[in-house]
């Protein structure tokens, strides 16, 4: 059983930066494709960024490439999610997700965090 752990949420101005992680407890990740999704208010859960095993492989949903970059540190056994030039409808609680079952951007991964809130303020 793995279970994600996010961190690293907060409030930020437009423009500005933070960067989200994923750790887990219970099995390591380094074996398995990881991947960032959001939810905004009233809106459907959206696939943000993924990131295959090794590190060399990475996903972006379009509304995010150039800004956002996904990365892993294999030795910490952690996920990261770096968000610059965020804006305000990238306001969103972000989940992070181990093990997918389908493609990397769909939401049929087998273990899934509890979320952190971002809060991008204009």
């Amino acid at each position: 059983q793995v279970q994600p752990v996010e961190s690293g949420g907060g409030l930020v101005q437009a423009g500005g930066s933070l960067r989200l992680s994923c750790a887990a407890s219970g099995r390591t990740l380094s074996a398995t494709t990881m991947a960032w999704f959001r939810r905004a208010p009233g809106k459907e859960r959206e696939f943000v960024a993924a990131i295959r095993p090794g590190g060399a492989i990475t996903f972006y949903a379009d509304s995010v490439k150039g800004r956002f970059a996904i990365s892993r540190d294999s030795a910490k056994d952690t996920v990261y999610l770096q968000m610059n030039s965020l804006k305000p409808e990238d306001t969103a609680v972000y989940y992070c997700a181990a093990g997918a079952r389908r493609g990397p951007s769909e939401p049929l991964y087998n273990y899934w965090g509890t979320g952190t809130q971002v809060t991008v303020s204009s």
